[in-house]
């Protein structure tokens, strides 16, 4: 788990978030590589965190080398996050928990539904049997 601290602002506290297997392992690896000494992403200086739009000169940089045209941030990876765990078939309350909504509406906003998805449902007509017996 994480602990994903928040200060100032609408939105403050502490919350806990769980980290999947590969990110584990992705920041175990780093940890032993890097060793960081306060913070698991130091800024510039080791005594500072990198700074939420250093992440995102991070992202447009990546983007950049991706040849990737949208225009992308680190709010478009959580919105992403969110539609493909709805578009693999996960619970939209559990999707709520993940994000940590408190109300289930505004995880509704974040997951737009797809044409992927609803070319993907059948029809409950499909199950009958209505073809002329003769």
């Amino acid at each position: 788990y994480l602990n994903k601290r928040r200060t100032g602002g609408l939105k403050t506290g502490s919350t806990w978030k769980k980290l999947s297997k590969t990110a584990l392992e992705f920041l175990r690896d780093y940890w032993s590589q890097y060793k960081p000494e306060k913070w698991l992403f130091e800024g510039t200086r080791a005594d500072r965190h990198l700074s939420t739009r250093t992440v995102g000169k991070i992202l447009e940089h990546a983007c950049e080398k991706a040849d990737i045209k949208k225009d992308i941030s680190v709010h478009t990876l959580r919105h992403s996050f969110a539609t493909h765990l709805l578009e693999s078939g996960t619970d939209l309350r559990y999707i709520q928990e993940l994000l940590g909504h408190k109300n289930s509406k505004t995880t509704e906003i974040y997951t737009h539904v797809s044409t992927k998805s609803i070319g993907k449902i059948k029809s409950p007509l499909d199950n009958l049997n209505l073809k002329q017996r003769g």
